[in-house]
């Protein structure tokens, strides 16, 4: 038996079997596939074995644990405090625990576009619409369906994943893997899925992925502030003058590529065009080295759709912050309020933000918050 395995209470248990009858229906963030059987049954086997192996983060620490560790815990829990108390999200019982995964636990996931075009290829699922991945537990499950893809003429990019959101289906714990990241990738990964628990607009994963890069960057920033942590808050400053540097580079990018896929090029002319993207990235400067593997791996349009999936329109959401003076709680709900129910979730924010004045919402900045702000979750 694994040292850190614990009996579920009958709550928990009936949230396991909850998710056992529910598997094809849940929105784990890249591990949708439609309503295959026999994947259906492996995503609820594992997420099982991961529901299995929470353990309350406060009965680890109150074991022998390293000091690393012990760290990186109490920072956890540190985090997901702030999350709800100061910028009001959904936390439930999320990271309240810690699971240990194994090797093969992690997650790998599949995106694909065509050749010819920067435009994801779509699996629909219920509830959450359509998506741009597909996520396996088994590497060669992953690598099996990007080898089909490319049969049918498709650029393709797997990727291990190193959390996904159950959307506050489940009390998600903190995966064992995240442990090895330092405190600001650590907080940001936290709070970027604790959005997806409080808003999530079906069918629109850029711009959720997109809003949560916002909100787990500009979350972390405030967390390290509001605990006086003048190098923790410099560094995620840096990693968000680089995310929007990397926004405003991929845009332009996209927009050369498509106008050069549109009077059509070979497939020598292709590649070139991806040789000069990554020289020309990596001429510029860079804060961090968050988005180094932009410039020296594999490129092609997978890739692309899989970056922008994260990084679409980032400048956007900085203005709406800026309407809100800088108050990032405010800032979410002003967001959901002006996308709830739109078609285009980009194009209601936008035309929001272009009719309100900056400093529209007054208020102070999110450090002068207390435990007052709301937490709805978005039908």
């Amino acid at each position: 038996m694994d040292r850190y395995h614990t009996n579920l209470g009958s709550s928990e248990r009936r949230g396991a079997r909850r998710f056992l009858r529910a598997a094809a229906y849940l929105p784990l963030v890249g591990l949708l596939a439609g309503c295959a059987p026999g994947y259906v049954l492996r995503a609820a086997y594992e997420e099982a074995r991961i529901l299995w192996r929470r353990r309350p983060i406060v009965e680890v620490l109150s074991g022998d644990v390293d000091a690393g560790t012990r760290k990186k815990l109490e920072l956890t829990l540190q985090v997901r405090g702030f999350a709800r108390n100061v910028l009001g999200l959904d936390v439930g019982g999320s990271y309240a625990s810690l699971s240990y995964i194994d090797a093969d636990q992690v997650v790998h996931v599949v995106t694909a576009a065509p050749r010819d075009r920067i435009e994801p290829y779509t699996w629909w699922f219920p509830i959450v619409g359509r998506v741009p991945y597909r996520g396996y537990f088994a590497a060669a499950d992953a690598s099996a369906l990007a080898a089909q893809l490319e049969r049918q003429g498709y650029d393709t990019m797997v990727q291990p994943s190193v959390a996904f959101s159950t959307l506050g289906w489940f009390d998600d714990p903190l995966l064992s893997n995240l442990l090895r990241y330092p405190p600001v990738a650590l907080a940001e990964i936290i709070i970027h899925e604790l959005l997806h628990n409080t808003i999530y607009v079906p069918g629109h994963a850029a711009f959720n992925e997109s809003f949560a890069t916002f909100v787990g960057n500009r979350g972390a920033r405030a967390f390290f502030e509001n605990g006086g942590d003048v190098e923790e808050t410099a560094r995620a400053d840096a990693a968000w003058a680089d995310a929007l540097h990397f926004s405003t580079f991929l845009a332009a990018v996209i927009a050369r590529l498509d106008r050069a896929y549109a009077s059509g090029v070979t497939e020598a002319e292709r590649q070139r065009l991806f040789d000069a993207v990554q020289k020309e990235f990596r001429e510029q400067s860079w804060n961090t080295e968050g988005y180094a593997s932009f410039g020296t791996g594999v490129l092609n349009n997978a890739v692309l759709v899989h970056y922008r999936l994260y990084a679409e329109k980032l400048a956007l959401f900085e203005r709406a912050d800026a309407i809100n003076a800088g108050n990032l709680p405010a800032a979410i709900e002003w967001i959901r309020d002006h996308v709830r129910d739109a078609p285009d979730p980009f194009r209601a924010l936008e035309d929001a933000v272009e009719v309100a004045p900056p400093g529209e919402k007054r208020g102070s900045r999110v450090q002068d918050y207390g435990s007052t702000a709301s937490s709805r979750r978005m039908p």
